[in-house]
């Protein structure tokens, strides 16, 4: 007999998706995991394992594997949306017709739409409707998901303008080793989670470059000044950027090995170019879509964000790593608090 009277669908296999389905099925909550590849799903059922994006880790009997959304949202009361951005929407379309109206639609991913400048929740109000935007819920924060599949404490955020839909989403995993604080700020929550992504490729450049500790330092606490700066100007409050999914996944994803947006930015800083790099990887490094969304929003929004200008034209315009320190250490002097 299960011990949360809530039935979950979880809508993407990779390494966070399953460490969420893992940890809610060690709380007896059901879970429907929607796999995109089907050799996955089949490991998954015939194994318990998945080993393409979580190896070393069983996953329960709780959880079961299908290649069909329909069948994985039926009789969902939530629905976890744990996809790369770039394909969210196209994933969300479908959801329209298969889920109840009182269903929440809970985003765990980190990043921004690339033509829609969208975080996912305005997505999904988008392509269901707006009622489902104020249901659904932003989950975020520092959080590497080897790390929660192990059982390691963790803290992350639940935001949504609906209270309830918060409180329901802390409630699922009560009593587990993930530790959810609610929020009322989805749009900073999601802010903050797109853009440490961006600022963590850029701490990985300057670690492949041998920069130091002082270096790594610098681009975290200026990084924050960024995200500040962008974010109050497209409506996020400052403690949410201060908090767990802004300041505390930015300092994560910047000095953790286990970051992929940092890997990236050490293989940078090493010389391998972005084309290889991406070619290389089976999972989605965020930040490297999310660097040109960024770049859009500050320029519309006139936000002077010269880390990330930085990031983007190595990425885009193929400026060397070495040129881009340079350029930053080279900026006119001024206050430390302040534009740019």
């Amino acid at each position: 007999m299960s011990e949360c009277a809530e039935r979950v669908a979880v809508l993407g296999a990779g390494a966070w998706g399953t460490a969420l389905s893992i940890t809610l099925a060690k709380k007896s909550v059901p879970v429907s995991l929607w796999v995109y590849e089907r050799e996955v799903a089949e490991q998954i059922i015939s194994e318990r394992r998945n080993d393409v994006y979580l190896p070393g880790f069983e996953i329960p009997g709780e959880v079961a594997a299908t290649v069909s959304i329909r069948d994985a949202v039926r009789d969902a009361s939530a629905i976890f949306l744990v996809t790369p951005s770039h394909v969210a929407r196209s994933v969300v379309d479908q959801l329209a017709g298969e889920m109840a109206d009182n269903t929440t639609v809970v985003s765990c991913t980190k990043g921004i739409e690339d033509n829609s400048l969208m975080v996912m929740t305005q997505v999904i109000g988008q392509a269901i409707g707006r009622p489902a935007e104020h249901r659904a819920v932003a989950l975020s924060g520092p959080s590497f998901a080897k790390e929660v599949a192990a059982g390691l404490p963790t803290a992350v955020v639940a935001a949504s303008t609906r209270n309830e839909s918060g409180l329901m989403v802390q409630r699922l995993f009560t009593g587990t080793n993930l530790r959810i604080y609610t929020s009322d700020d989805p749009l900073g929550v999601q802010l903050g989670g797109a853009a440490k992504n961006v600022l963590a490729i850029a701490a990985g450049i300057s670690d492949g470059l041998e920069c130091g500790h002082n270096a790594r330092a610098a681009i975290i606490t200026r990084g924050v000044a960024e995200l500040m700066r962008i974010g109050k100007c497209l409506g996020a409050k400052g403690q949410t950027l201060a908090g767990l999914a802004g300041f505390g996944d930015l300092v994560l994803t910047c000095t953790g090995d286990l970051s992929r947006n940092r890997t990236v930015g050490l293989q940078l800083g090493r010389g391998e170019k972005i084309a290889e790099i991406v070619s290389s990887m089976r999972q989605v490094a965020e930040g490297v879509r999310t660097t040109r969304a960024l770049k859009r929003l500050a320029e519309q929004h006139d936000v002077e964000m010269p880390i990330a200008e930085q990031v983007y034209r190595i990425l885009y315009e193929d400026e060397s790593p070495k040129a881009a320190v340079t350029a930053l250490m080279a900026r006119d002097a001024k206050p430390e608090w302040g534009s740019g």
